[in-house]
């Protein structure tokens, strides 16, 4: 399949078994890139969708043609004037089909609508995916970092610098 054979809408009500689906698996593969095992919560899942859908967050699902499966999905989140890539996750048996970037497209599209020049985000410093998939898009000004203390059992994955600055990720 390449880029002509998916499609990107509003996330429906008819949605939320995919979608949770989807967003357990998100969770994971976050949670990998920090050093945790983690399993699928499905009810974790559930209560995150709520909330987006509580928040009024905008969804969109990525299908196949003929909406026959749900395979990706992304969440706005917007902030004032800032919209926020919230999260962003396409199932790995169709990833680097083009998927993702149409997601993206319609991210930048919904920011643009509300006089927006970008649409931001915030990503873990050794998602290597993300960054090179943000990259290739032309993001490339690191604008904010966020700055906390370690959790009790954490373990730092590596360090990066900034500027003078080195800190423990």
């Amino acid at each position: 399949m390449n880029a002509s054979e998916f499609a990107v809408r509003e996330y429906r009500p008819g949605d939320r078994d995919t979608v949770v689906q989807l967003i357990a698996e998100f969770r994971v593969a976050l949670s990998a890139l920090r050093g945790y095992d983690r399993q699928a919560d499905v009810s974790q899942a559930e209560s995150e969708l709520q909330e987006y859908i509580d928040n009024r967050y905008p969804i969109f699902v990525a299908t196949t043609v003929g909406e026959a499966e749900s395979i990706g999905y992304m969440v706005y989140r917007v902030d004032g004037d800032t919209v926020w890539a919230e999260s962003l996750f396409v199932s790995p048996e169709f990833r680097r089909r083009g998927v993702a970037g149409m997601l993206y497209d319609t991210g930048e599209k919904f920011a643009e609508a509300r006089g927006q020049e970008t649409l931001y985000n915030w990503v873990h410093p050794n998602n290597d995916a993300i960054i090179a998939f943000l990259k290739k898009r032309g993001y490339d000004v690191l604008n904010l970092i966020e700055v906390r203390r370690r959790r009790p059992g954490e373990e730092a994955a590596g360090v990066i610098q900034v500027g003078d600055h080195r800190y423990a990720y």
